[in-house]
């Protein structure tokens, strides 16, 4: 259409290109090829709404294999979207500085070697730029020390507690921001805040306010809880998911004992002990379900994580019936809510139901039916960096165990992009060494292994 079509020789469009405005430039291309932006985003493999949001510049048009569908579909010369020509990339459809495409790896099975290799290259050169980029990537395999924690289960003083004025609001601020760091997948400095927030919090307590001290403890002490089990520190886990219910039963809502009660089953999982923590879970949300005391979404919320959490519990015992019916719980919780919700740190909704059916199949050994739930998830649309991160890293794990390398590789690094700390976990080590296998046909494993410290 370049050149030969009237729309590059109007002023609009002139405009556009003077301004390097790559979404006008979308824009006006799209309407001159008449192709509605539903059309369009089943091509490029994104929304509607992100294209449309896109073009009017509300939000950035910077993935890379974006612009390079963009300029195939709407025939504009890449080098009007800022790309470089051809003989210039590293590989055909690297995501650049953008997400990893899930059309790329839902593909068809068919794939050319060849061009699946030129674009793993792609891929892991991409990544490891992202990654690479940032100061503290030097240090990007390196775990994050819990030893303040740890000092603070022993009953040891907390210096900086003693240094800060604790009031309500200074509480609840800290607690605000260790479930933001918590979910974007901040591990090092949350390790680094949460003795000093949690002591503080406690003081508050002896200050006067003891029904929000009790409340701020056991949300701080659940954080700490999921930080733990995404550090692998089972044993810790157990600690301050007992914390945090001796401190929601000294006073904090109903809600909040729920929510402790889903980190104790979580540890007893962690531990082995299936049954006691699909119990657990379950009697939670049936108790939660009698209050009507709190608001409607949140309690629909907590409880329908509880159930999914209890499913995921049964489907890692093997347990296929159970698991299934208390998934379908959880569906049916999450069909009262309506929508995805982000409350009190924690997210539930449609889309985390079948994130959850994701985990399950894979667990339960169905491979197949695991990706075939993922390809109905939109990654993007995944309200936390944590909540995409652990998605792509399901994927990996249900492409490993479908033993198909390639792909199990594509979405390890679009985890790593996503979260370069959450690809920290022991689950993507252990899938970073069963892929060294394959060294010679996947271009920079060896490599992500090393950051991940899956190598020494």
């Amino acid at each position: 259409m370049y050149n030969a079509h009237p729309i590059w020789r109007t002023a609009a469009m002139r405009e556009a290109l003077a301004r390097h405005d790559a979404g006008a430039i979308v824009r006006l291309a799209r309407r001159a090829a008449d192709i509605t932006l539903a059309d369009l985003g089943k091509q490029v493999g994104y929304t509607a709404a992100s294209l449309s949001r896109m073009e009017r510049g509300r939000q950035p048009m910077r993935d890379v294999l974006l612009l390079q569908r963009l300029a195939a579909c709407l025939d504009i010369p890449p080098h009007l979207l800022g790309l470089a020509p051809p003989h210039q990339r590293a590989a055909p459809e690297g995501p650049g500085a953008g997400k990893v495409a899930a059309q790329a790896l839902f593909g068809a099975e068919g794939d050319d070697p060849v061009r699946r290799r030129e674009l793993l290259a792609g891929l892991a050169g991409a990544t490891t730029s992202a990654v690479l980029s940032s100061p503290a990537a030097a240090h990007a395999a390196a775990q994050p020390s819990l030893s303040g924690l740890e000092d603070l289960l022993l009953h040891r003083r907390h210096d900086r507690a003693l240094n800060a004025d604790p009031n309500p609001s200074s509480i609840t601020a800290a607690v605000h921001a260790s479930r933001q760091d918590f979910s974007a997948c901040r591990y090092d400095a949350l390790a680094r805040a949460l003795p000093g927030r949690i002591a503080l919090a406690q003081v508050l307590g002896a200050d006067g306010h003891p029904e929000q001290a009790a409340t701020a403890v056991a949300e701080l002490y659940t954080t700490a809880t999921r930080l733990c089990i995404k550090l692998g520190e089972d044993g810790l886990a157990a600690v301050t998911a007992d914390r945090a219910l001796t401190a929601a039963l000294g006073g904090a809502d109903a809600l909040t004992v729920a929510e402790a009660h889903r980190m104790v089953s979580s540890a007893w999982r962690r531990q082995g002990h299936y049954g006691r923590a699909t119990d657990v879970a379950v009697t939670a949300a049936q108790q939660l379900r009698t209050d009507r005391n709190t608001d409607a979404t949140e309690r629909l919320s907590v409880q329908g994580n509880l159930y999914a959490t209890a499913a995921y519990t049964a489907a890692k015992q093997g347990d296929r019936h159970t698991a299934h019916t208390l998934i379908a719980e959880a569906q049916a919780t999450a069909g009262q809510l309506g929508h995805d919700a982000l409350l009190r740190g924690n997210v539930f909704g449609p889309s985390q139901v079948l994130l959850h059916r994701v985990s399950i199949s894979y667990l339960l050994g169905d491979a197949g039916q695991a990706i075939e739930h993922a390809r109905h998830i939109d990654a993007a649309a995944l309200p936390t960096t944590e909540r995409q991160a652990r998605y792509w890293i399901d994927v990996a794990r249900a492409f490993d165990q479908w033993s198909k390398p390639d792909r199990c590789y594509r979405a390890l690094l679009a985890a790593e992009q996503a979260a370069p700390q959450e690809a920290r976990r022991d689950s993507v080590r252990t899938m970073a060494a069963g892929l060294m296998r394959h060294d010679r046909t996947l271009p920079g494993v060896r490599a992500f292994a090393r950051r991940v410290g899956a190598l020494a």
